[in-house]
């Protein structure tokens, strides 16, 4: 059982353990990469105090090279689910899962939106992890949302399982061939059913489906924790950072506007001096 859960790598999650490794904390920190992409493809950066005119790449390596110095691990896993359970917090990542007192939530925000009607089917036939739930579809008909190339391993199991797979590849340099599995070049705009999903719907037709797996390196903020307050696409938090959800806290973009790297950061530390608060309550 960890004291603290991070999720997210970008410069809100660096800031939030290196002040959880400061403060003495046990946590798990757990990302889909070292530095956050976005960091590392900024052209130039000119308002982070200390290093002006830094590019993205520089800055990524400055970050990676401050959280390695000071003995941080980061566990390169895309977390799917995060669950309360008797007063602590379970979080669901692929085939493996991790128990923590608190989670700080740092996950950006998407850069592909949800599908309309996605969080509408989440345990309905929406999936995000290949792994957890593929043989629930064993030799039926399911669609595949795919975001990056990474996850193409995914894809060829579930293809395996599936009668017939339907695949939706949102990136450049798909490479799969299977028999089993049929390439749609259309970007899916709704998923529709009664109880459960029924359909994909796509600019110009449809197709049957009994399920849809979304493969990306984050999932929307309601739907990887439920019951989480959500506005206008960002987390609702307080001053110190806290969401609607006792135990769980926020920071960086996913908390909403400006978007920029020190604002971001300065979030990631208070979060996890409010963290520190709350399981400091607990022990009393």
């Amino acid at each position: 059982m960890y004291d603290t859960a991070v999720i997210g790598s970008g410069p809100a999650g660096v800031s939030a353990v290196l002040t959880l490794k400061a403060l003495g904390k046990n946590f798990i920190w757990l990302a889909s990469e070292p530095v956050s992409k976005k960091v590392g493809q900024a052209e130039l950066v000119r308002n982070y105090p200390g290093l002006p005119d830094i590019t993205g790449s520089a800055l990524a390596w400055t970050f990676q090279n401050h959280y390695e110095g000071m003995g941080i691990t980061l566990t390169e896993e895309v977390v799917n689910g995060v669950y309360e359970t008797d007063g602590y917090f379970t979080l669901l990542a692929r085939d493996k899962q991790f128990e923590a007192k608190t989670v700080i939530l740092c996950i950006g925000v998407e850069s592909v939106k949800p599908i309309a009607g996605e969080e509408t089917f989440v345990g309905r036939g929406v999936s995000y992890c290949a792994t957890c739930d593929g043989f629930l579809y064993k030799g039926k008909t399911i669609g595949v949302l795919c975001t990056d190339k990474r996850y193409e391993h995914e894809i060829e199991y579930l293809a395996e399982i599936a009668q017939k797979t339907y695949v939706f590849p949102l990136y450049r340099g798909y490479e799969i061939k299977s028999e089993k599995a049929e390439t749609v070049m259309k970007t899916p705009l709704k998923l529709t059913g009664g109880t459960r999903l029924e359909r994909v719907e796509f600019k110009g037709g449809e197709l049957d489906i009994d399920g849809m797996f979304i493969l990306k390196g984050a999932v929307s903020p309601s739907s990887l924790v439920h019951g989480l307050a959500v506005e206008d696409g960002h987390i609702k938090v307080d001053r110190n950072y806290r969401t609607n959800i006792p135990g769980i806290f926020a920071a960086g973009d996913c908390t909403g506007r400006p978007y920029q790297y020190i604002k971001s950061a300065g979030e990631g530390n208070s979060a996890a001096h409010s963290a520190v608060e709350y399981l400091a309550e607990l022990k009393k």
